[in-house]
């Protein structure tokens, strides 16, 4: 997009790549380093080791500390770490209580997103706004200046998903226990080789027919595909077979008894393997696009990917040849090296890895260190002091201490996140210089609010949410803010309320999975639909463009 944006002069080169030098996206770049840094501790994992606590509670109060811990740190840290950590834990409590992971799910991730936006520092979304404003020339805002209608609403939307979230949200089965069920949740190839013992014998013979939650889909035989497959038929050798089932099953399907391999492509030396582990693929992870073959996942991270499940859709042909999207849910035979590879990894999720909070070697002090010293840094931008030079010192200080390295910190850093928000700090540029704010503003009709500017505040936070759900925050905020400052310019209204309004629509997303990166994550593991999303996140939202318009207007005298 930016390319196009410089080849058909919109803006300069210059405007493009002004982006890159913002102090807001230093700023951003920082504040996940840090935060990744603290994570990577595992000072969080012992912080909330009472989530994995065996001790019989309620879903209800599991619900309240869920929530409530990952909000708060959220108006913090960086919640997409956050909502990574929790998830194991949730994970493990529903399966270890019989409860459904998808009552608990969308509330993580919309306790993370309520979170963010109590603070300038909250979320990225939030400082990407507050840098476009401050290249239109508005000072700073504070870091507090979202507090009261983001502070307001995370009480009024905790309540909400305290109260509501078990009547709206459906309750399905963890992937495990609807696999037993109906045979269908992961999809596996495996390979009979010419030393295999299959050869000649019959599926039914074979004991390929009545396997324990594993279902035999097809075969593929020279190129040809026999579907559906009878049990009388024969096995040859070179014959590809692929069943679908749930993860422990197929572990089931390594027993050198069934005399099935797992193709080149896919496979580890048995005698390092361990347990499979099932791998969620991350919003922004360079593995969106490519087949599994392609992604030489083997090689890089020492774990070998032996199925895959996509919220219910069919799959078909050789696991290799699978293009992985956003969302998949990967089962993954881990070497092991595979955790030290994969620990920095911003690409994928682990989530029913072992939580254990004392298997953690990093002295606590160090940490501690960076959390007070983050506070500190936060509290002293109250008083003029650059929060760029406190960050700048506080990452310093964490590489002395040896909290994380220097390749540990590069490898961590989500590059992808920070081309979308450079590029988007131009588009915005490129709104205003091509005319197309006010093209927008007139087929809005903005002019028919008058001077009431709170229903300009409703109007604004409509727009940027709406494009949110499709179109991502970061871009959403990026067209809808120039809109924002055209308003402001023509009625001479005090700038920061509507600076705030597209921060809170851009951030607040709760109506589609795909708006959000917390959403996204945690799609596929609770087997949700958009359906669902739409359902719990749509009285939320109009919620949140109603108070928070009001408590604006209210407190900058706008009505």
């Amino acid at each position: 997009m930016g390319v196009t944006l410089v080849v058909t002069d919109i803006i300069s080169t210059k405007d493009l790549l002004d982006g890159f030098a913002n102090e807001q996206l230093a700023v951003i770049i920082m504040l996940l380093i840090i935060s990744n840094m603290i994570s990577q501790s595992g000072i969080v994992d012992r912080i909330f080791g009472f989530l994995s606590s065996k001790e019989t509670i309620s879903p209800k109060a599991f619900l309240f500390k869920m929530m409530s811990g990952v909000g708060i740190s959220s108006a913090i840290f960086n919640n997409t770490p956050l909502v990574a950590l929790f998830m194991p834990y949730v994970h493990n409590w529903c399966r270890r209580n019989n409860h459904s992971p998808s009552k608990f799910l969308i509330p993580l991730s919309y306790a993370s997103i309520l979170g963010g936006c109590v603070t300038l520092v909250g979320t990225s979304t939030n400082l990407i706004v507050n840098g476009l404003a401050m290249e239109s020339g508005l000072p700073s805002l504070e870091i507090l200046d979202f507090t009261m209608a983001g502070g307001v609403m995370f009480v009024v939307g905790f309540i909400y998903l305290y109260f509501f979230s078990d009547w709206l949200l459906p309750s399905k089965a963890s992937f495990q226990d609807e696999a037993v069920e109906n045979g269908r949740e992961y999809f596996v190839e495996t390979h009979i080789t010419r030393s295999s013992k299959l050869i000649g014998k019959s599926v039914e013979d074979a004991g390929l027919r009545n396997l324990k939650g594993t279902y035999l889909i097809e075969i593929m035989r020279d190129g040809n595909i026999i579907s559906p497959v009878s049990p009388k038929e024969i096995l040859e050798e070179e014959d590809y077979l692929f069943f679908a089932g749930d993860a422990g099953a197929i572990n089931d399907l390594r027993n050198p008894k069934l005399g099935l391999s797992l193709p080149k492509a896919c496979s580890l030396d048995e005698a390092k393997s361990i347990k499979a582990l099932e791998v969620v693929v991350a919003h922004n992870s360079r593995l969106i696009g490519k087949s599994i073959r392609e992604s030489d996942f083997r090689a890089k991270y020492d774990g070998g990917i032996i199925a895959v499940h996509r919220n219910g859709e069919r799959l078909e042909g050789k696991i290799g040849d699978i293009e992985l999207k956003a969302g998949d849910l990967m089962l993954v035979l881990p070497g092991l090296d595979f955790k030290s590879r994969t620990q920095t990894n911003p690409g994928f999720y682990v989530l029913n890895d072992q939580v254990d909070e004392d298997n953690n070697d990093t002295p606590i002090w160090k940490p501690v260190t960076l959390i007070l010293g983050l506070i500190l840094a936060i509290g002293l931008s109250f008083a003029d002091f650059p929060l760029f030079k406190s960050l700048a010192v506080l990452l310093a200080i964490g590489v002395i201490i040896q909290v994380s390295s220097p390749n540990r910190i590069r490898n961590s850093v989500d590059f992808n996140l920070l081309l979308i928000i450079a590029f988007g700090l131009g588009l915005g540029k490129a709104m205003i210089v091509s005319g197309a704010a006010d093209q927008i503003m007139n087929y809005f009709d903005f002019g028919a609010a008058g001077d009431q500017a709170w229903y300009m505040l409703i109007v604004l936070f409509t727009i940027t949410n709406l494009l949110a759900a499709f179109v991502t925050s970061k871009a959403a905020v990026a067209i809808t803010l120039p809109l924002a400052l055209q308003v402001i310019t023509e009625h001479q209204w005090d700038p920061v309320p509507f600076v705030l309004i597209v921060a809170f629509g851009g951030a607040a997303n709760f109506i589609t999975p795909i708006g959000y990166q917390t959403n996204l994550m945690v799609y596929g593991p609770g087997r949700y639909n958009f359906n669902d999303f739409f359902k719990i996140g749509l009285p939320l939202t109009v919620i949140y463009g109603l108070v928070a318009s009001l408590i604006l207007a209210q407190v900058y005298n706008l009505m």
